[in-house]
Order: C-alpha cells, then sequence, then structure tokens
C-alpha cells in the first residue's frame, strides 16, 4: 500500500491461550490499551496496530480516509503475520472497522478466522451516534477550518466531556494522547479522518448484518455514562442484534473504559473468552 504501518506484538507470558488483534479508536492510538494490556498478555498474544494515519503510523496528507481501507490494513497485517486464528477486541472507529472485518469473515472473504469479537464503546449503529459539536462540525463543509481549532486544552475539554465524572484522563494520559495525535502533522487530516461517520451511514445494513449474522461470538463491554455511545447504543444492540449476547454495563463509565476502568474490563473480556473457548 506504499505506506508505513506501526504495530506492536508481544507473546504471552504463561502458557498461551490464543491470540488477541486489538483495534483502537478515534482519535487515539494503540496506546490506548497499555492499561489492560498486561493482563491479557498473560496468556494472550497481543497485537495492536497504529492505523493509517494514526498515532505512529504514517498520516499521508491528502488522502481520502476510509473504514474500508482500515479493515484492508489489518487483513494485510493478519496476512503478514500468518494469523490462522484470533479474537477481535475493539474500541469506537476500531468498532466499525471491526464490523467489516466480520462482514467479510460471514461471506467467506476475510484472511484468517475469527474466533470472536468484543466491541467498547462505539458507534455501531448510527442513528444511536450521538456525535459532538466539533464531531459534526469536522464533518461540515468547513471542517478543514475547524482542525485548526484543535489544541491541547480543547483535546482536554472533549475528552473530559467523554470520560465518566469520577474517570477522567490525568495530565499525563492527555500528553499522551495529544503527542500521539499530534505527532506528523496528525492534526491536518482531522476533517478527513471524521469521514468514519459518512462511512457508518452508507454502509449501516452492511455493518448491521454483519453483527446479526455473526460466525462467531460477539459481546459488548460498555461504558453507561458515555455521551456518545453509552446506554443507548447497548439498549439498541438488544433491540436489533439480541440479548442473548455477552453484554457487561459498567455504571460509572464513560468513553474509554479500558482507560477508566481498566480492571473491570480486562475480568469482563477474560470471562467472555471463557465462553467461547
Amino acid at each position: 500500500m506504499g505506506h508505513r504501518l506501526f504495530y506492536v506484538e508481544e507473546e504471552p507470558a504463561d502458557e498461551p491461550q490464543g491470540t488477541i488483534f486489538l483495534i483502537h479508536g478515534f482519535p487515539t492510538a494503540s496506546w490506548d490499551w497499555w492499561k489492560i494490556w498486561p493482563t491479557l498478555n498473560q496468556h494472550y498474544r497481543l497485537i495492536a496496530i497504529d492505523m493509517l494515519g494514526f498515532g505512529f503510523s504514517d498520516k499521508p496528507c491528502p488522502h481520502d480516509y476510509r473504514i474500508m481501507e482500515q479493515a484492508d490494513i489489518c487483513e494485510a497485517l493478519i496476512r503478514h503475520l500468518g494469523l490462522e486464528s484470533f479474537h477481535v477486541l475493539a474500541h469506537d472507529y476500531g468498532d466499525t472497522v471491526a464490523q467489516e472485518l466480520l462482514a467479510r469473515q460471514n461471506a467467506g472473504t476475510g484472511v484468517g478466522h475469527c474466533l470472536s469479537c468484543l466491541f467498547l464503546n462505539g458507534g455501531l449503529f448510527p442513528e444511536t451516534h450521538k456525535a459532538l459539536l466539533v464531531q459534526r462540525l469536522l464533518l461540515g463543509r468547513f471542517g478543514f477550518l475547524m482542525r485548526h481549532a484543535l489544541n491541547r486544552s480543547s483535546m482536554r475539554r472533549f475528552f473530559d466531556r467523554v470520560f465518566g465524572p469520577d474517570t477522567r484522563a490525568s495530565d499525563e494520559e492527555m500528553e499522551a494522547f495529544w503527542q500521539l495525535f499530534a505527532r506528523d502533522g496528525g492534526r491536518r487530516n482531522l476533517h478527513r479522518l471524521i469521514h468514519y461517520m459518512t462511512d457508518r451511514r452508507n454502509h449501516r445494513e452492511r455493518w448491521l448484518i454483519a453483527l446479526q449474522q455473526a460466525r462467531c461470538p460477539i459481546g459488548l463491554v460498555n461504558g453507561s455514562v458515555d455521551p456518545v455511545s453509552g446506554e443507548h447504543m447497548v439498549k439498541r444492540f438488544e433491540e436489533l442484534v439480541g440479548t442473548q449476547h455477552y453484554i457487561q454495563r459498567l455504571p460509572r463509565i464513560g468513553h474509554y473504559p479500558q482507560m477508566e476502568a481498566p480492571r473491570e474490563v480486562s475480568a469482563a473480556y477474560l470471562k467472555f473468552l471463557e465462553t467461547v473457548q
């Protein structure tokens, strides 16, 4: 594809029980997983990618960033690493990439064999994705101007709105978020990366069917007070996909459960994996 992509891979500390492929959200990077990494890495090989335009990966400009391409990139890495089977853990933007991977698995065209897929907070259904004003403005006609308004302070305000009231990111964590986002001119692509919201609308039926007809176990671990994709998204999941799936609600947690409640998320995810062995 002509782009340099960053990923991190680590073998398990103890007896291996499989491989987990982790897909991060917007506008951050694979660093999001650091708090749950040690626990999951006890028995699982972990692979996390910075998608194109994020973190340490290339950030080409101009570029038409689309979910389909990000799914292609994930599959290219899966192929490169020779993964025959793997679990997927996804968050936010990564949820949508995972839905496309599931659609390909269901159609028999996916790379490797997906054993399970668990979603953290994200816009699985465009009708329940309550985008913040800054996201809507970025997607609009003058989004290329809005990108200049994002700085450390505005990013802090954005994150404070979507984190739980008692679990907001520390100053050190916010600085890491900012550095990963801003490196290599990342801010210049913000209005292009936001087009995942358009992709969600355009491919709604495909990605809904991907969940409804999933050939592997799927589930949710969700921060309920997230204003973007909290409890209202879980209820829609139960309506459209069903209540028979693994669902764990975190009542006081917001949009970044893996950062806000790493112990609870790790425990819930490992419990989910026990059900699919």
